[in-house]
């Protein structure tokens, strides 16, 4: 008796690239949601002043200092983008590099993805982020950023603390990690 074994089913190719497809109202919407952080995250960059240490910008919000800088006095991978993307957006490039050598790539990064979005969104086209190529970009970004945060770290020599900081170091009784290199009275109003 013969048995009938099925017949094979051809695999399709799967895109290498960034494909794009006609957009549902829930992508468009996610699409204009980025656009929008993007808007709200220059307009706040617009308003900030880069602090002079090259870090600690994002304290003129309300928020606190790195945790890494006051336990270790030494930078974490994302100290200085806050100092970095203001400085690019008030046109310090050379301050935006000194904050973080990153950082104005990375804000120009956001900034052609916000536009691609809102292009999407009014064109009614979704730019799909689910291929191959954009997770190794990703991957590949993500490793130069902490591979670079983990540089920093190990090579910041001590005095990476604004007078701020060391003030919440002595209130955490990490102090003795690190010292201050602003001088008190300083141009941070600490």
């Amino acid at each position: 008796m013969p048995t009938s074994e099925p017949a094979p089913v051809a695999e399709l190719p799967v895109a290498e690239s960034v494909p794009v497809v006609y957009s549902s109202r829930r992508f468009e919407a996610s699409q204009w949601t980025w656009f929008l952080a993007w808007v709200g995250v220059t307009a706040v960059a617009a308003y900030l002043k880069p602090d002079h240490a090259g870090h600690g910008t994002h304290q003129q919000l309300g928020l606190p200092p790195c945790p890494s800088v006051i336990i270790f006095g030494r930078p974490c991978p994302a100290c200085g983008l806050t100092t970095s993307w203001t400085s690019t957006v008030h046109g310090d490039l050379p301050g935006a590099f000194d904050a973080h050598p990153l950082g104005t790539a990375l804000y120009l990064l956001f900034t052609a993805s916000a536009f691609i979005a809102a292009y999407g969104a009014i064109r009614h086209i979704r730019y799909s982020t689910e291929t191959v190529w954009f997770n190794r970009a990703a991957i590949v970004v993500g490793i130069i950023f902490f591979g670079y945060g983990a540089y920093r770290f190990w090579s910041t020599p001590p005095g990476y603390r604004t007078t701020y900081e060391s003030a919440w170091s002595r209130a955490a009784g990490t102090a003795g990690n690190n010292s201050s290199h602003v001088p008190v009275g300083s141009a941070d109003g600490k």
